[in-house]
């Protein structure tokens, strides 16, 4: 029923007037994964084109740094401005993403991984991923931060549960003791891990980072090797900051100034780490849009979906709207009954 109601809203222009009344703040959007036909966990070809061609018809794309200006200036930002921003920096950026990127001449920002781009490293999230599609026994029982899961491991949907629920708890962890618990889970399972990631896991190459920076799409610094910057300590945290911006620096010829934080995670402390080390902006996981006052280091974003309604819904900040009036309803409400 719910969604019913929502794709009427879509197919009325209701979520229109949320989406003006709006205007005057911008959006950023986040994207991981690119696929053909969409498998779990990616966006679509097709959903993605048909969702730049609402972009492009109804906001004006810009990458981040060029909005990072305009909130710098601090008098007002153009009417409907809106990013796409691209986080990891997977193979399928290029291969899927970036040619409906050239179609429909969008800007963007891809933030990259270094080591994973160098091939000198694959993000730990996905070594889990790769384990668990490849494990051998039906149930994955390993003790994770005090308890023993019992982890069916039958179809591949629930293999990749299976995945996702270890990640979680691993994010809990340090992040030299994460390394080692997934180095005792392969042996577990009796899976080899391979120095540099399978095809399905790989980094798009610093040619190709230049030739989507030469068509208008911006790389940004997501870190080395993609830690837990809150699980870090301070001289890991430092090299992460630094010596990621150096070597995209190095490899593409000018100077990078905008950062994301590695699954939207950090702290106070994290941000001024962040200002320290010369960059202009982060972007977060907090979902809303941002205005003039936003903090630039604590910029939010709005996640995407294969579902187009979903996706009017969440772009045009009617969810941003809407809680603020349930938010207020309960304090009227909480007022009212004492």
């Amino acid at each position: 029923m719910k969604q019913t109601v929502l794709k009427l809203m879509r197919v009325t222009g209701a979520f229109a007037p949320f989406r003006r009344a709006n205007r005057d703040k911008a959006l950023i959007l986040t994207y991981h994964r690119f696929s053909q036909s969409g498998t779990a966990g990616t966006t679509s070809a097709n959903a993605f084109a048909k969702q730049l061609q609402y972009l492009t018809t109804h906001y004006r794309l810009v990458n981040l740094s060029t909005l990072v200006e305009y909130l710098s200036a601090g008098s007002s930002l153009p009417a409907g401005i809106a990013c796409i921003a691209i986080d990891d920096g997977y193979r399928d950026a290029y291969e899927v993403a970036f040619p409906i990127l050239n179609k429909y001449s969008a800007p963007a920002t891809l933030f990259v991984v270094s080591e994973f781009v160098d091939q000198k490293t694959w993000l730990w999230t996905d070594k889990m991923r790769f384990l668990a599609t490849r494990a051998k026994p039906e149930k994955l029982n390993i003790e994770i931060n005090n308890r023993i899961p019992q982890l069916k491991m039958d179809r591949r949907s629930s293999l990749l549960e299976a995945a996702d629920w270890v990640n979680s708890s691993l994010k809990q962890m340090p992040d030299e003791m994460k390394d080692a618990v997934i180095i005792r889970l392969a042996a577990s399972l009796g899976v080899e891990l391979p120095d540099v990631p399978p095809d399905e896991y790989s980094a798009i190459t610093w040619n190709q980072a230049r030739e989507m920076e030469t068509a208008g799409v911006e790389i940004g610094s997501h870190t080395l090797t993609h830690p837990i910057l809150t699980r870090v300590k301070d001289d890991r945290l430092q090299s992460e900051l630094f010596d990621s911006r150096s070597r995209i620096e190095t490899m593409l010829g000018h100077k990078v100034e905008v950062f994301c934080y590695p699954n939207g995670d950090y702290d106070e402390q994290i941000s001024r780490a962040v200002r320290a080390a010369g960059y202009k902006c982060a972007v977060t996981v907090e979902t809303g849009l941002n205005a003039l006052d936003s903090d630039m280091f604590k910029l939010r974003r709005v996640h995407t979906d294969n579902n187009f309604t979903r996706f009017i819904q969440c772009t045009s900040g009617f969810e941003e709207i809407k809680n603020r009036f349930m938010y207020a309803r309960r304090g009227t409400a909480a007022v009212s009954a004492h």
